[in-house]
């Protein structure tokens, strides 16, 4: 019993605690969210204010925002109204002065009609006046006023034509004085203003050696090596007993520099044989090609010259190794520009284009097929094929008189080339004599079908031509050197005899790779 009353005490004394305590707690809950409340309208009463304050001051700024767009609208309203009184008053200032002058007019009007009623009348007197004079005038002299006025037109006449015939002898005179002598002043002048240099044209040159012991390098066993370099490159080498000194000879300047720079390099490599010499020669040729290109471009631009197609350019570079009666034909051309440049500008033309057509005027002397025409025509036609313009194309044809002349340009050109080439020093028609005999000796050669490549050495005295071995047999080289010989003989004039020798050889080419 006991125990059980002790249970009894305990539950009860547990749930008086755990209604105490919840008591307890809903107390402290009322207490925290009183407070939360009390804070929260504070709060809210602060923001309040601050969104009253807020809209006061936007109020505030709405209002001066539209009292000062008002004031500035009634300020453009005064302006204008100010300017709509000043051109009230402009324009009424206007048409009082437009009245004015509107009388003023009226006043001068009736003044000049009065004063054209006079005139009349005293036109009506005068021709009255000249009636009565053309009668009494006719009556005394007998004849009507047209027979008279016919005979004085034909006296005025006569007495003109006497003196205009005075007058254009007099002009015709003074002209031809001053043509002559301005013409004079200009030769001369143009002249005087370009540097010129004299022609040193010869068909050897000279490749000097350290010692003597390369001379058997360069020939070779049995020659071998001085053959190959002959038919590589068309030039015969003369290796005699001058001393540190090989002669290369052949007319063409391009051959001889192949010759010269392939040697040098040949002899400073130090390996010479026939494979080698073909291999440094078709790299010198390739090297060669570059430095006409080059010079071609060199040349255009020292002398302003732009826009040259790259052909022209290339043919341009290929001047300087040919010549023109001995005369370098670069030298010749660039002399000529200058020469027609100076000229154009004392005529009052352009000398830009009269330095572009003196250039190209011996154009035609440098293309690799040479054809059968006139070196001014080819050149002509070739000026025309890259897009040359006509005055220009014009001077190129007609600087010899093949063409006709049809702009001041060809003139100008025709004259500087004659001046270039009738200098002291500038030509020498022997040379041009045999380097055209040479010339003429390998185009003869190259006719004839199945022939690749000829070359005229020893001065003109051999002929040298290489045949494709699968075009001809070795029975046919005789009968082709037969025909070649009796056409030289038949076709051209030359001293001595001309030896020609047909070379015929059969190449086989493997690679081991």
């Amino acid at each position: 019993m006991e125990t059980a009353i002790w249970i009894i005490i305990a539950v009860a004394a547990a749930v008086g605690g755990y209604i105490l305590a919840s008591v307890l707690s809903r107390r402290n809950a009322q207490s925290r969210a009183n407070s939360i409340t009390a804070d929260a309208r504070r709060e809210a009463d602060n923001i309040r204010d601050k969104a009253q304050l807020q809209a006061k001051e936007e109020q505030m700024k709405i209002l001066n925002d539209a009292e000062r767009t008002a004031q500035q609208k009634i300020q453009k309203a005064q302006n204008i109204e100010q300017r709509a009184r000043q051109k009230e008053n402009e324009v009424r200032q206007t048409a009082n002065e437009n009245n004015r002058r509107r009388k003023e007019l009226d006043a001068t009007q009736r003044t000049l009609d009065e004063r054209a009623l006079q005139l009349d009348g005293r036109q009506q007197e005068l021709d009255t006046l000249t009636r009565k004079a053309t009668e009494e005038l006719e009556h005394i002299s007998g004849l009507s006023a047209d027979e008279a006025r016919e005979k004085l037109v034909e006296s005025i006449k006569d007495e003109a034509k006497t003196q205009a015939a005075g007058y254009i002898n007099d002009i015709m005179d003074d002209a031809k004085m001053t043509a002559t002598r301005e013409a004079k002043r200009i030769v001369i002048q143009s002249i005087q203003r370009v540097a010129t240099e004299t022609a040193v044209e010869n068909s050897v040159t000279v490749f000097h050696i350290d010692n003597d012991e390369i001379k058997g390098r360069i020939i070779g066993r049995e020659g071998r090596n001085i053959r190959a370099l002959e038919a590589a490159t068309g030039i015969e080498i003369i290796v005699d007993d001058t001393p540190e000194a090989i002669v290369l000879s052949g007319f063409d300047p391009v051959r001889r520099e192949i010759a010269r720079l392939a040697l040098h390099q040949l002899v400073t490599d130090g390996r010479i044989h026939p494979a080698r010499i073909e291999e440094v020669v078709a790299k010198v040729r390739k090297q060669v090609e570059e430095e006409i290109i080059e010079t071609g471009k060199r040349t255009t631009i020292d002398l302003g010259i732009h826009g040259l197609h790259p052909e022209l350019i290339r043919m341009v570079g290929k001047m300087k190794y040919r010549s023109s009666y001995g005369q370098n034909l670069l030298q010749h051309s660039r002399e000529t520009a200058n020469l027609c440049a100076v000229m154009a500008s004392e005529l009052g033309l352009n000398p830009k284009k009269a330095r572009r057509a003196g250039l190209l005027h011996d154009i035609g002397k440098v293309p690799d097929d040479e054809p059968e025409l006139p070196h001014a025509l080819l050149g002509m036609k070739l000026a025309e094929k890259f897009k040359e313009k006509a005055d220009i194309c014009n001077a190129i044809g007609a600087h010899h008189d093949e063409v006709e002349q049809t702009s001041l340009l060809a003139p100008i050109v025709q004259v500087c080339d004659a001046i270039s080439g009738a200098r002291p020093g500038a030509r020498r028609e022997i040379v041009e004599a045999y380097i055209k005999r040479l010339n003429d000796l390998e185009q003869i050669a190259l006719s004839y079908p199945g022939v690749l490549k000829t070359y005229a050495i020893q001065a003109g005295r051999e002929l040298r031509v290489i045949v494709g071995a699968d075009k001809i047999t070795d029975e046919e080289t005789d009968k082709l050197s037969t025909e070649i010989a009796k056409k030289i003989q038949d076709e051209l004039t030359y001293p001595g005899q001309v030896k020609i020798t047909v070379i015929r050889e059969t190449r086989a080419v493997s690679f081991a790779k």
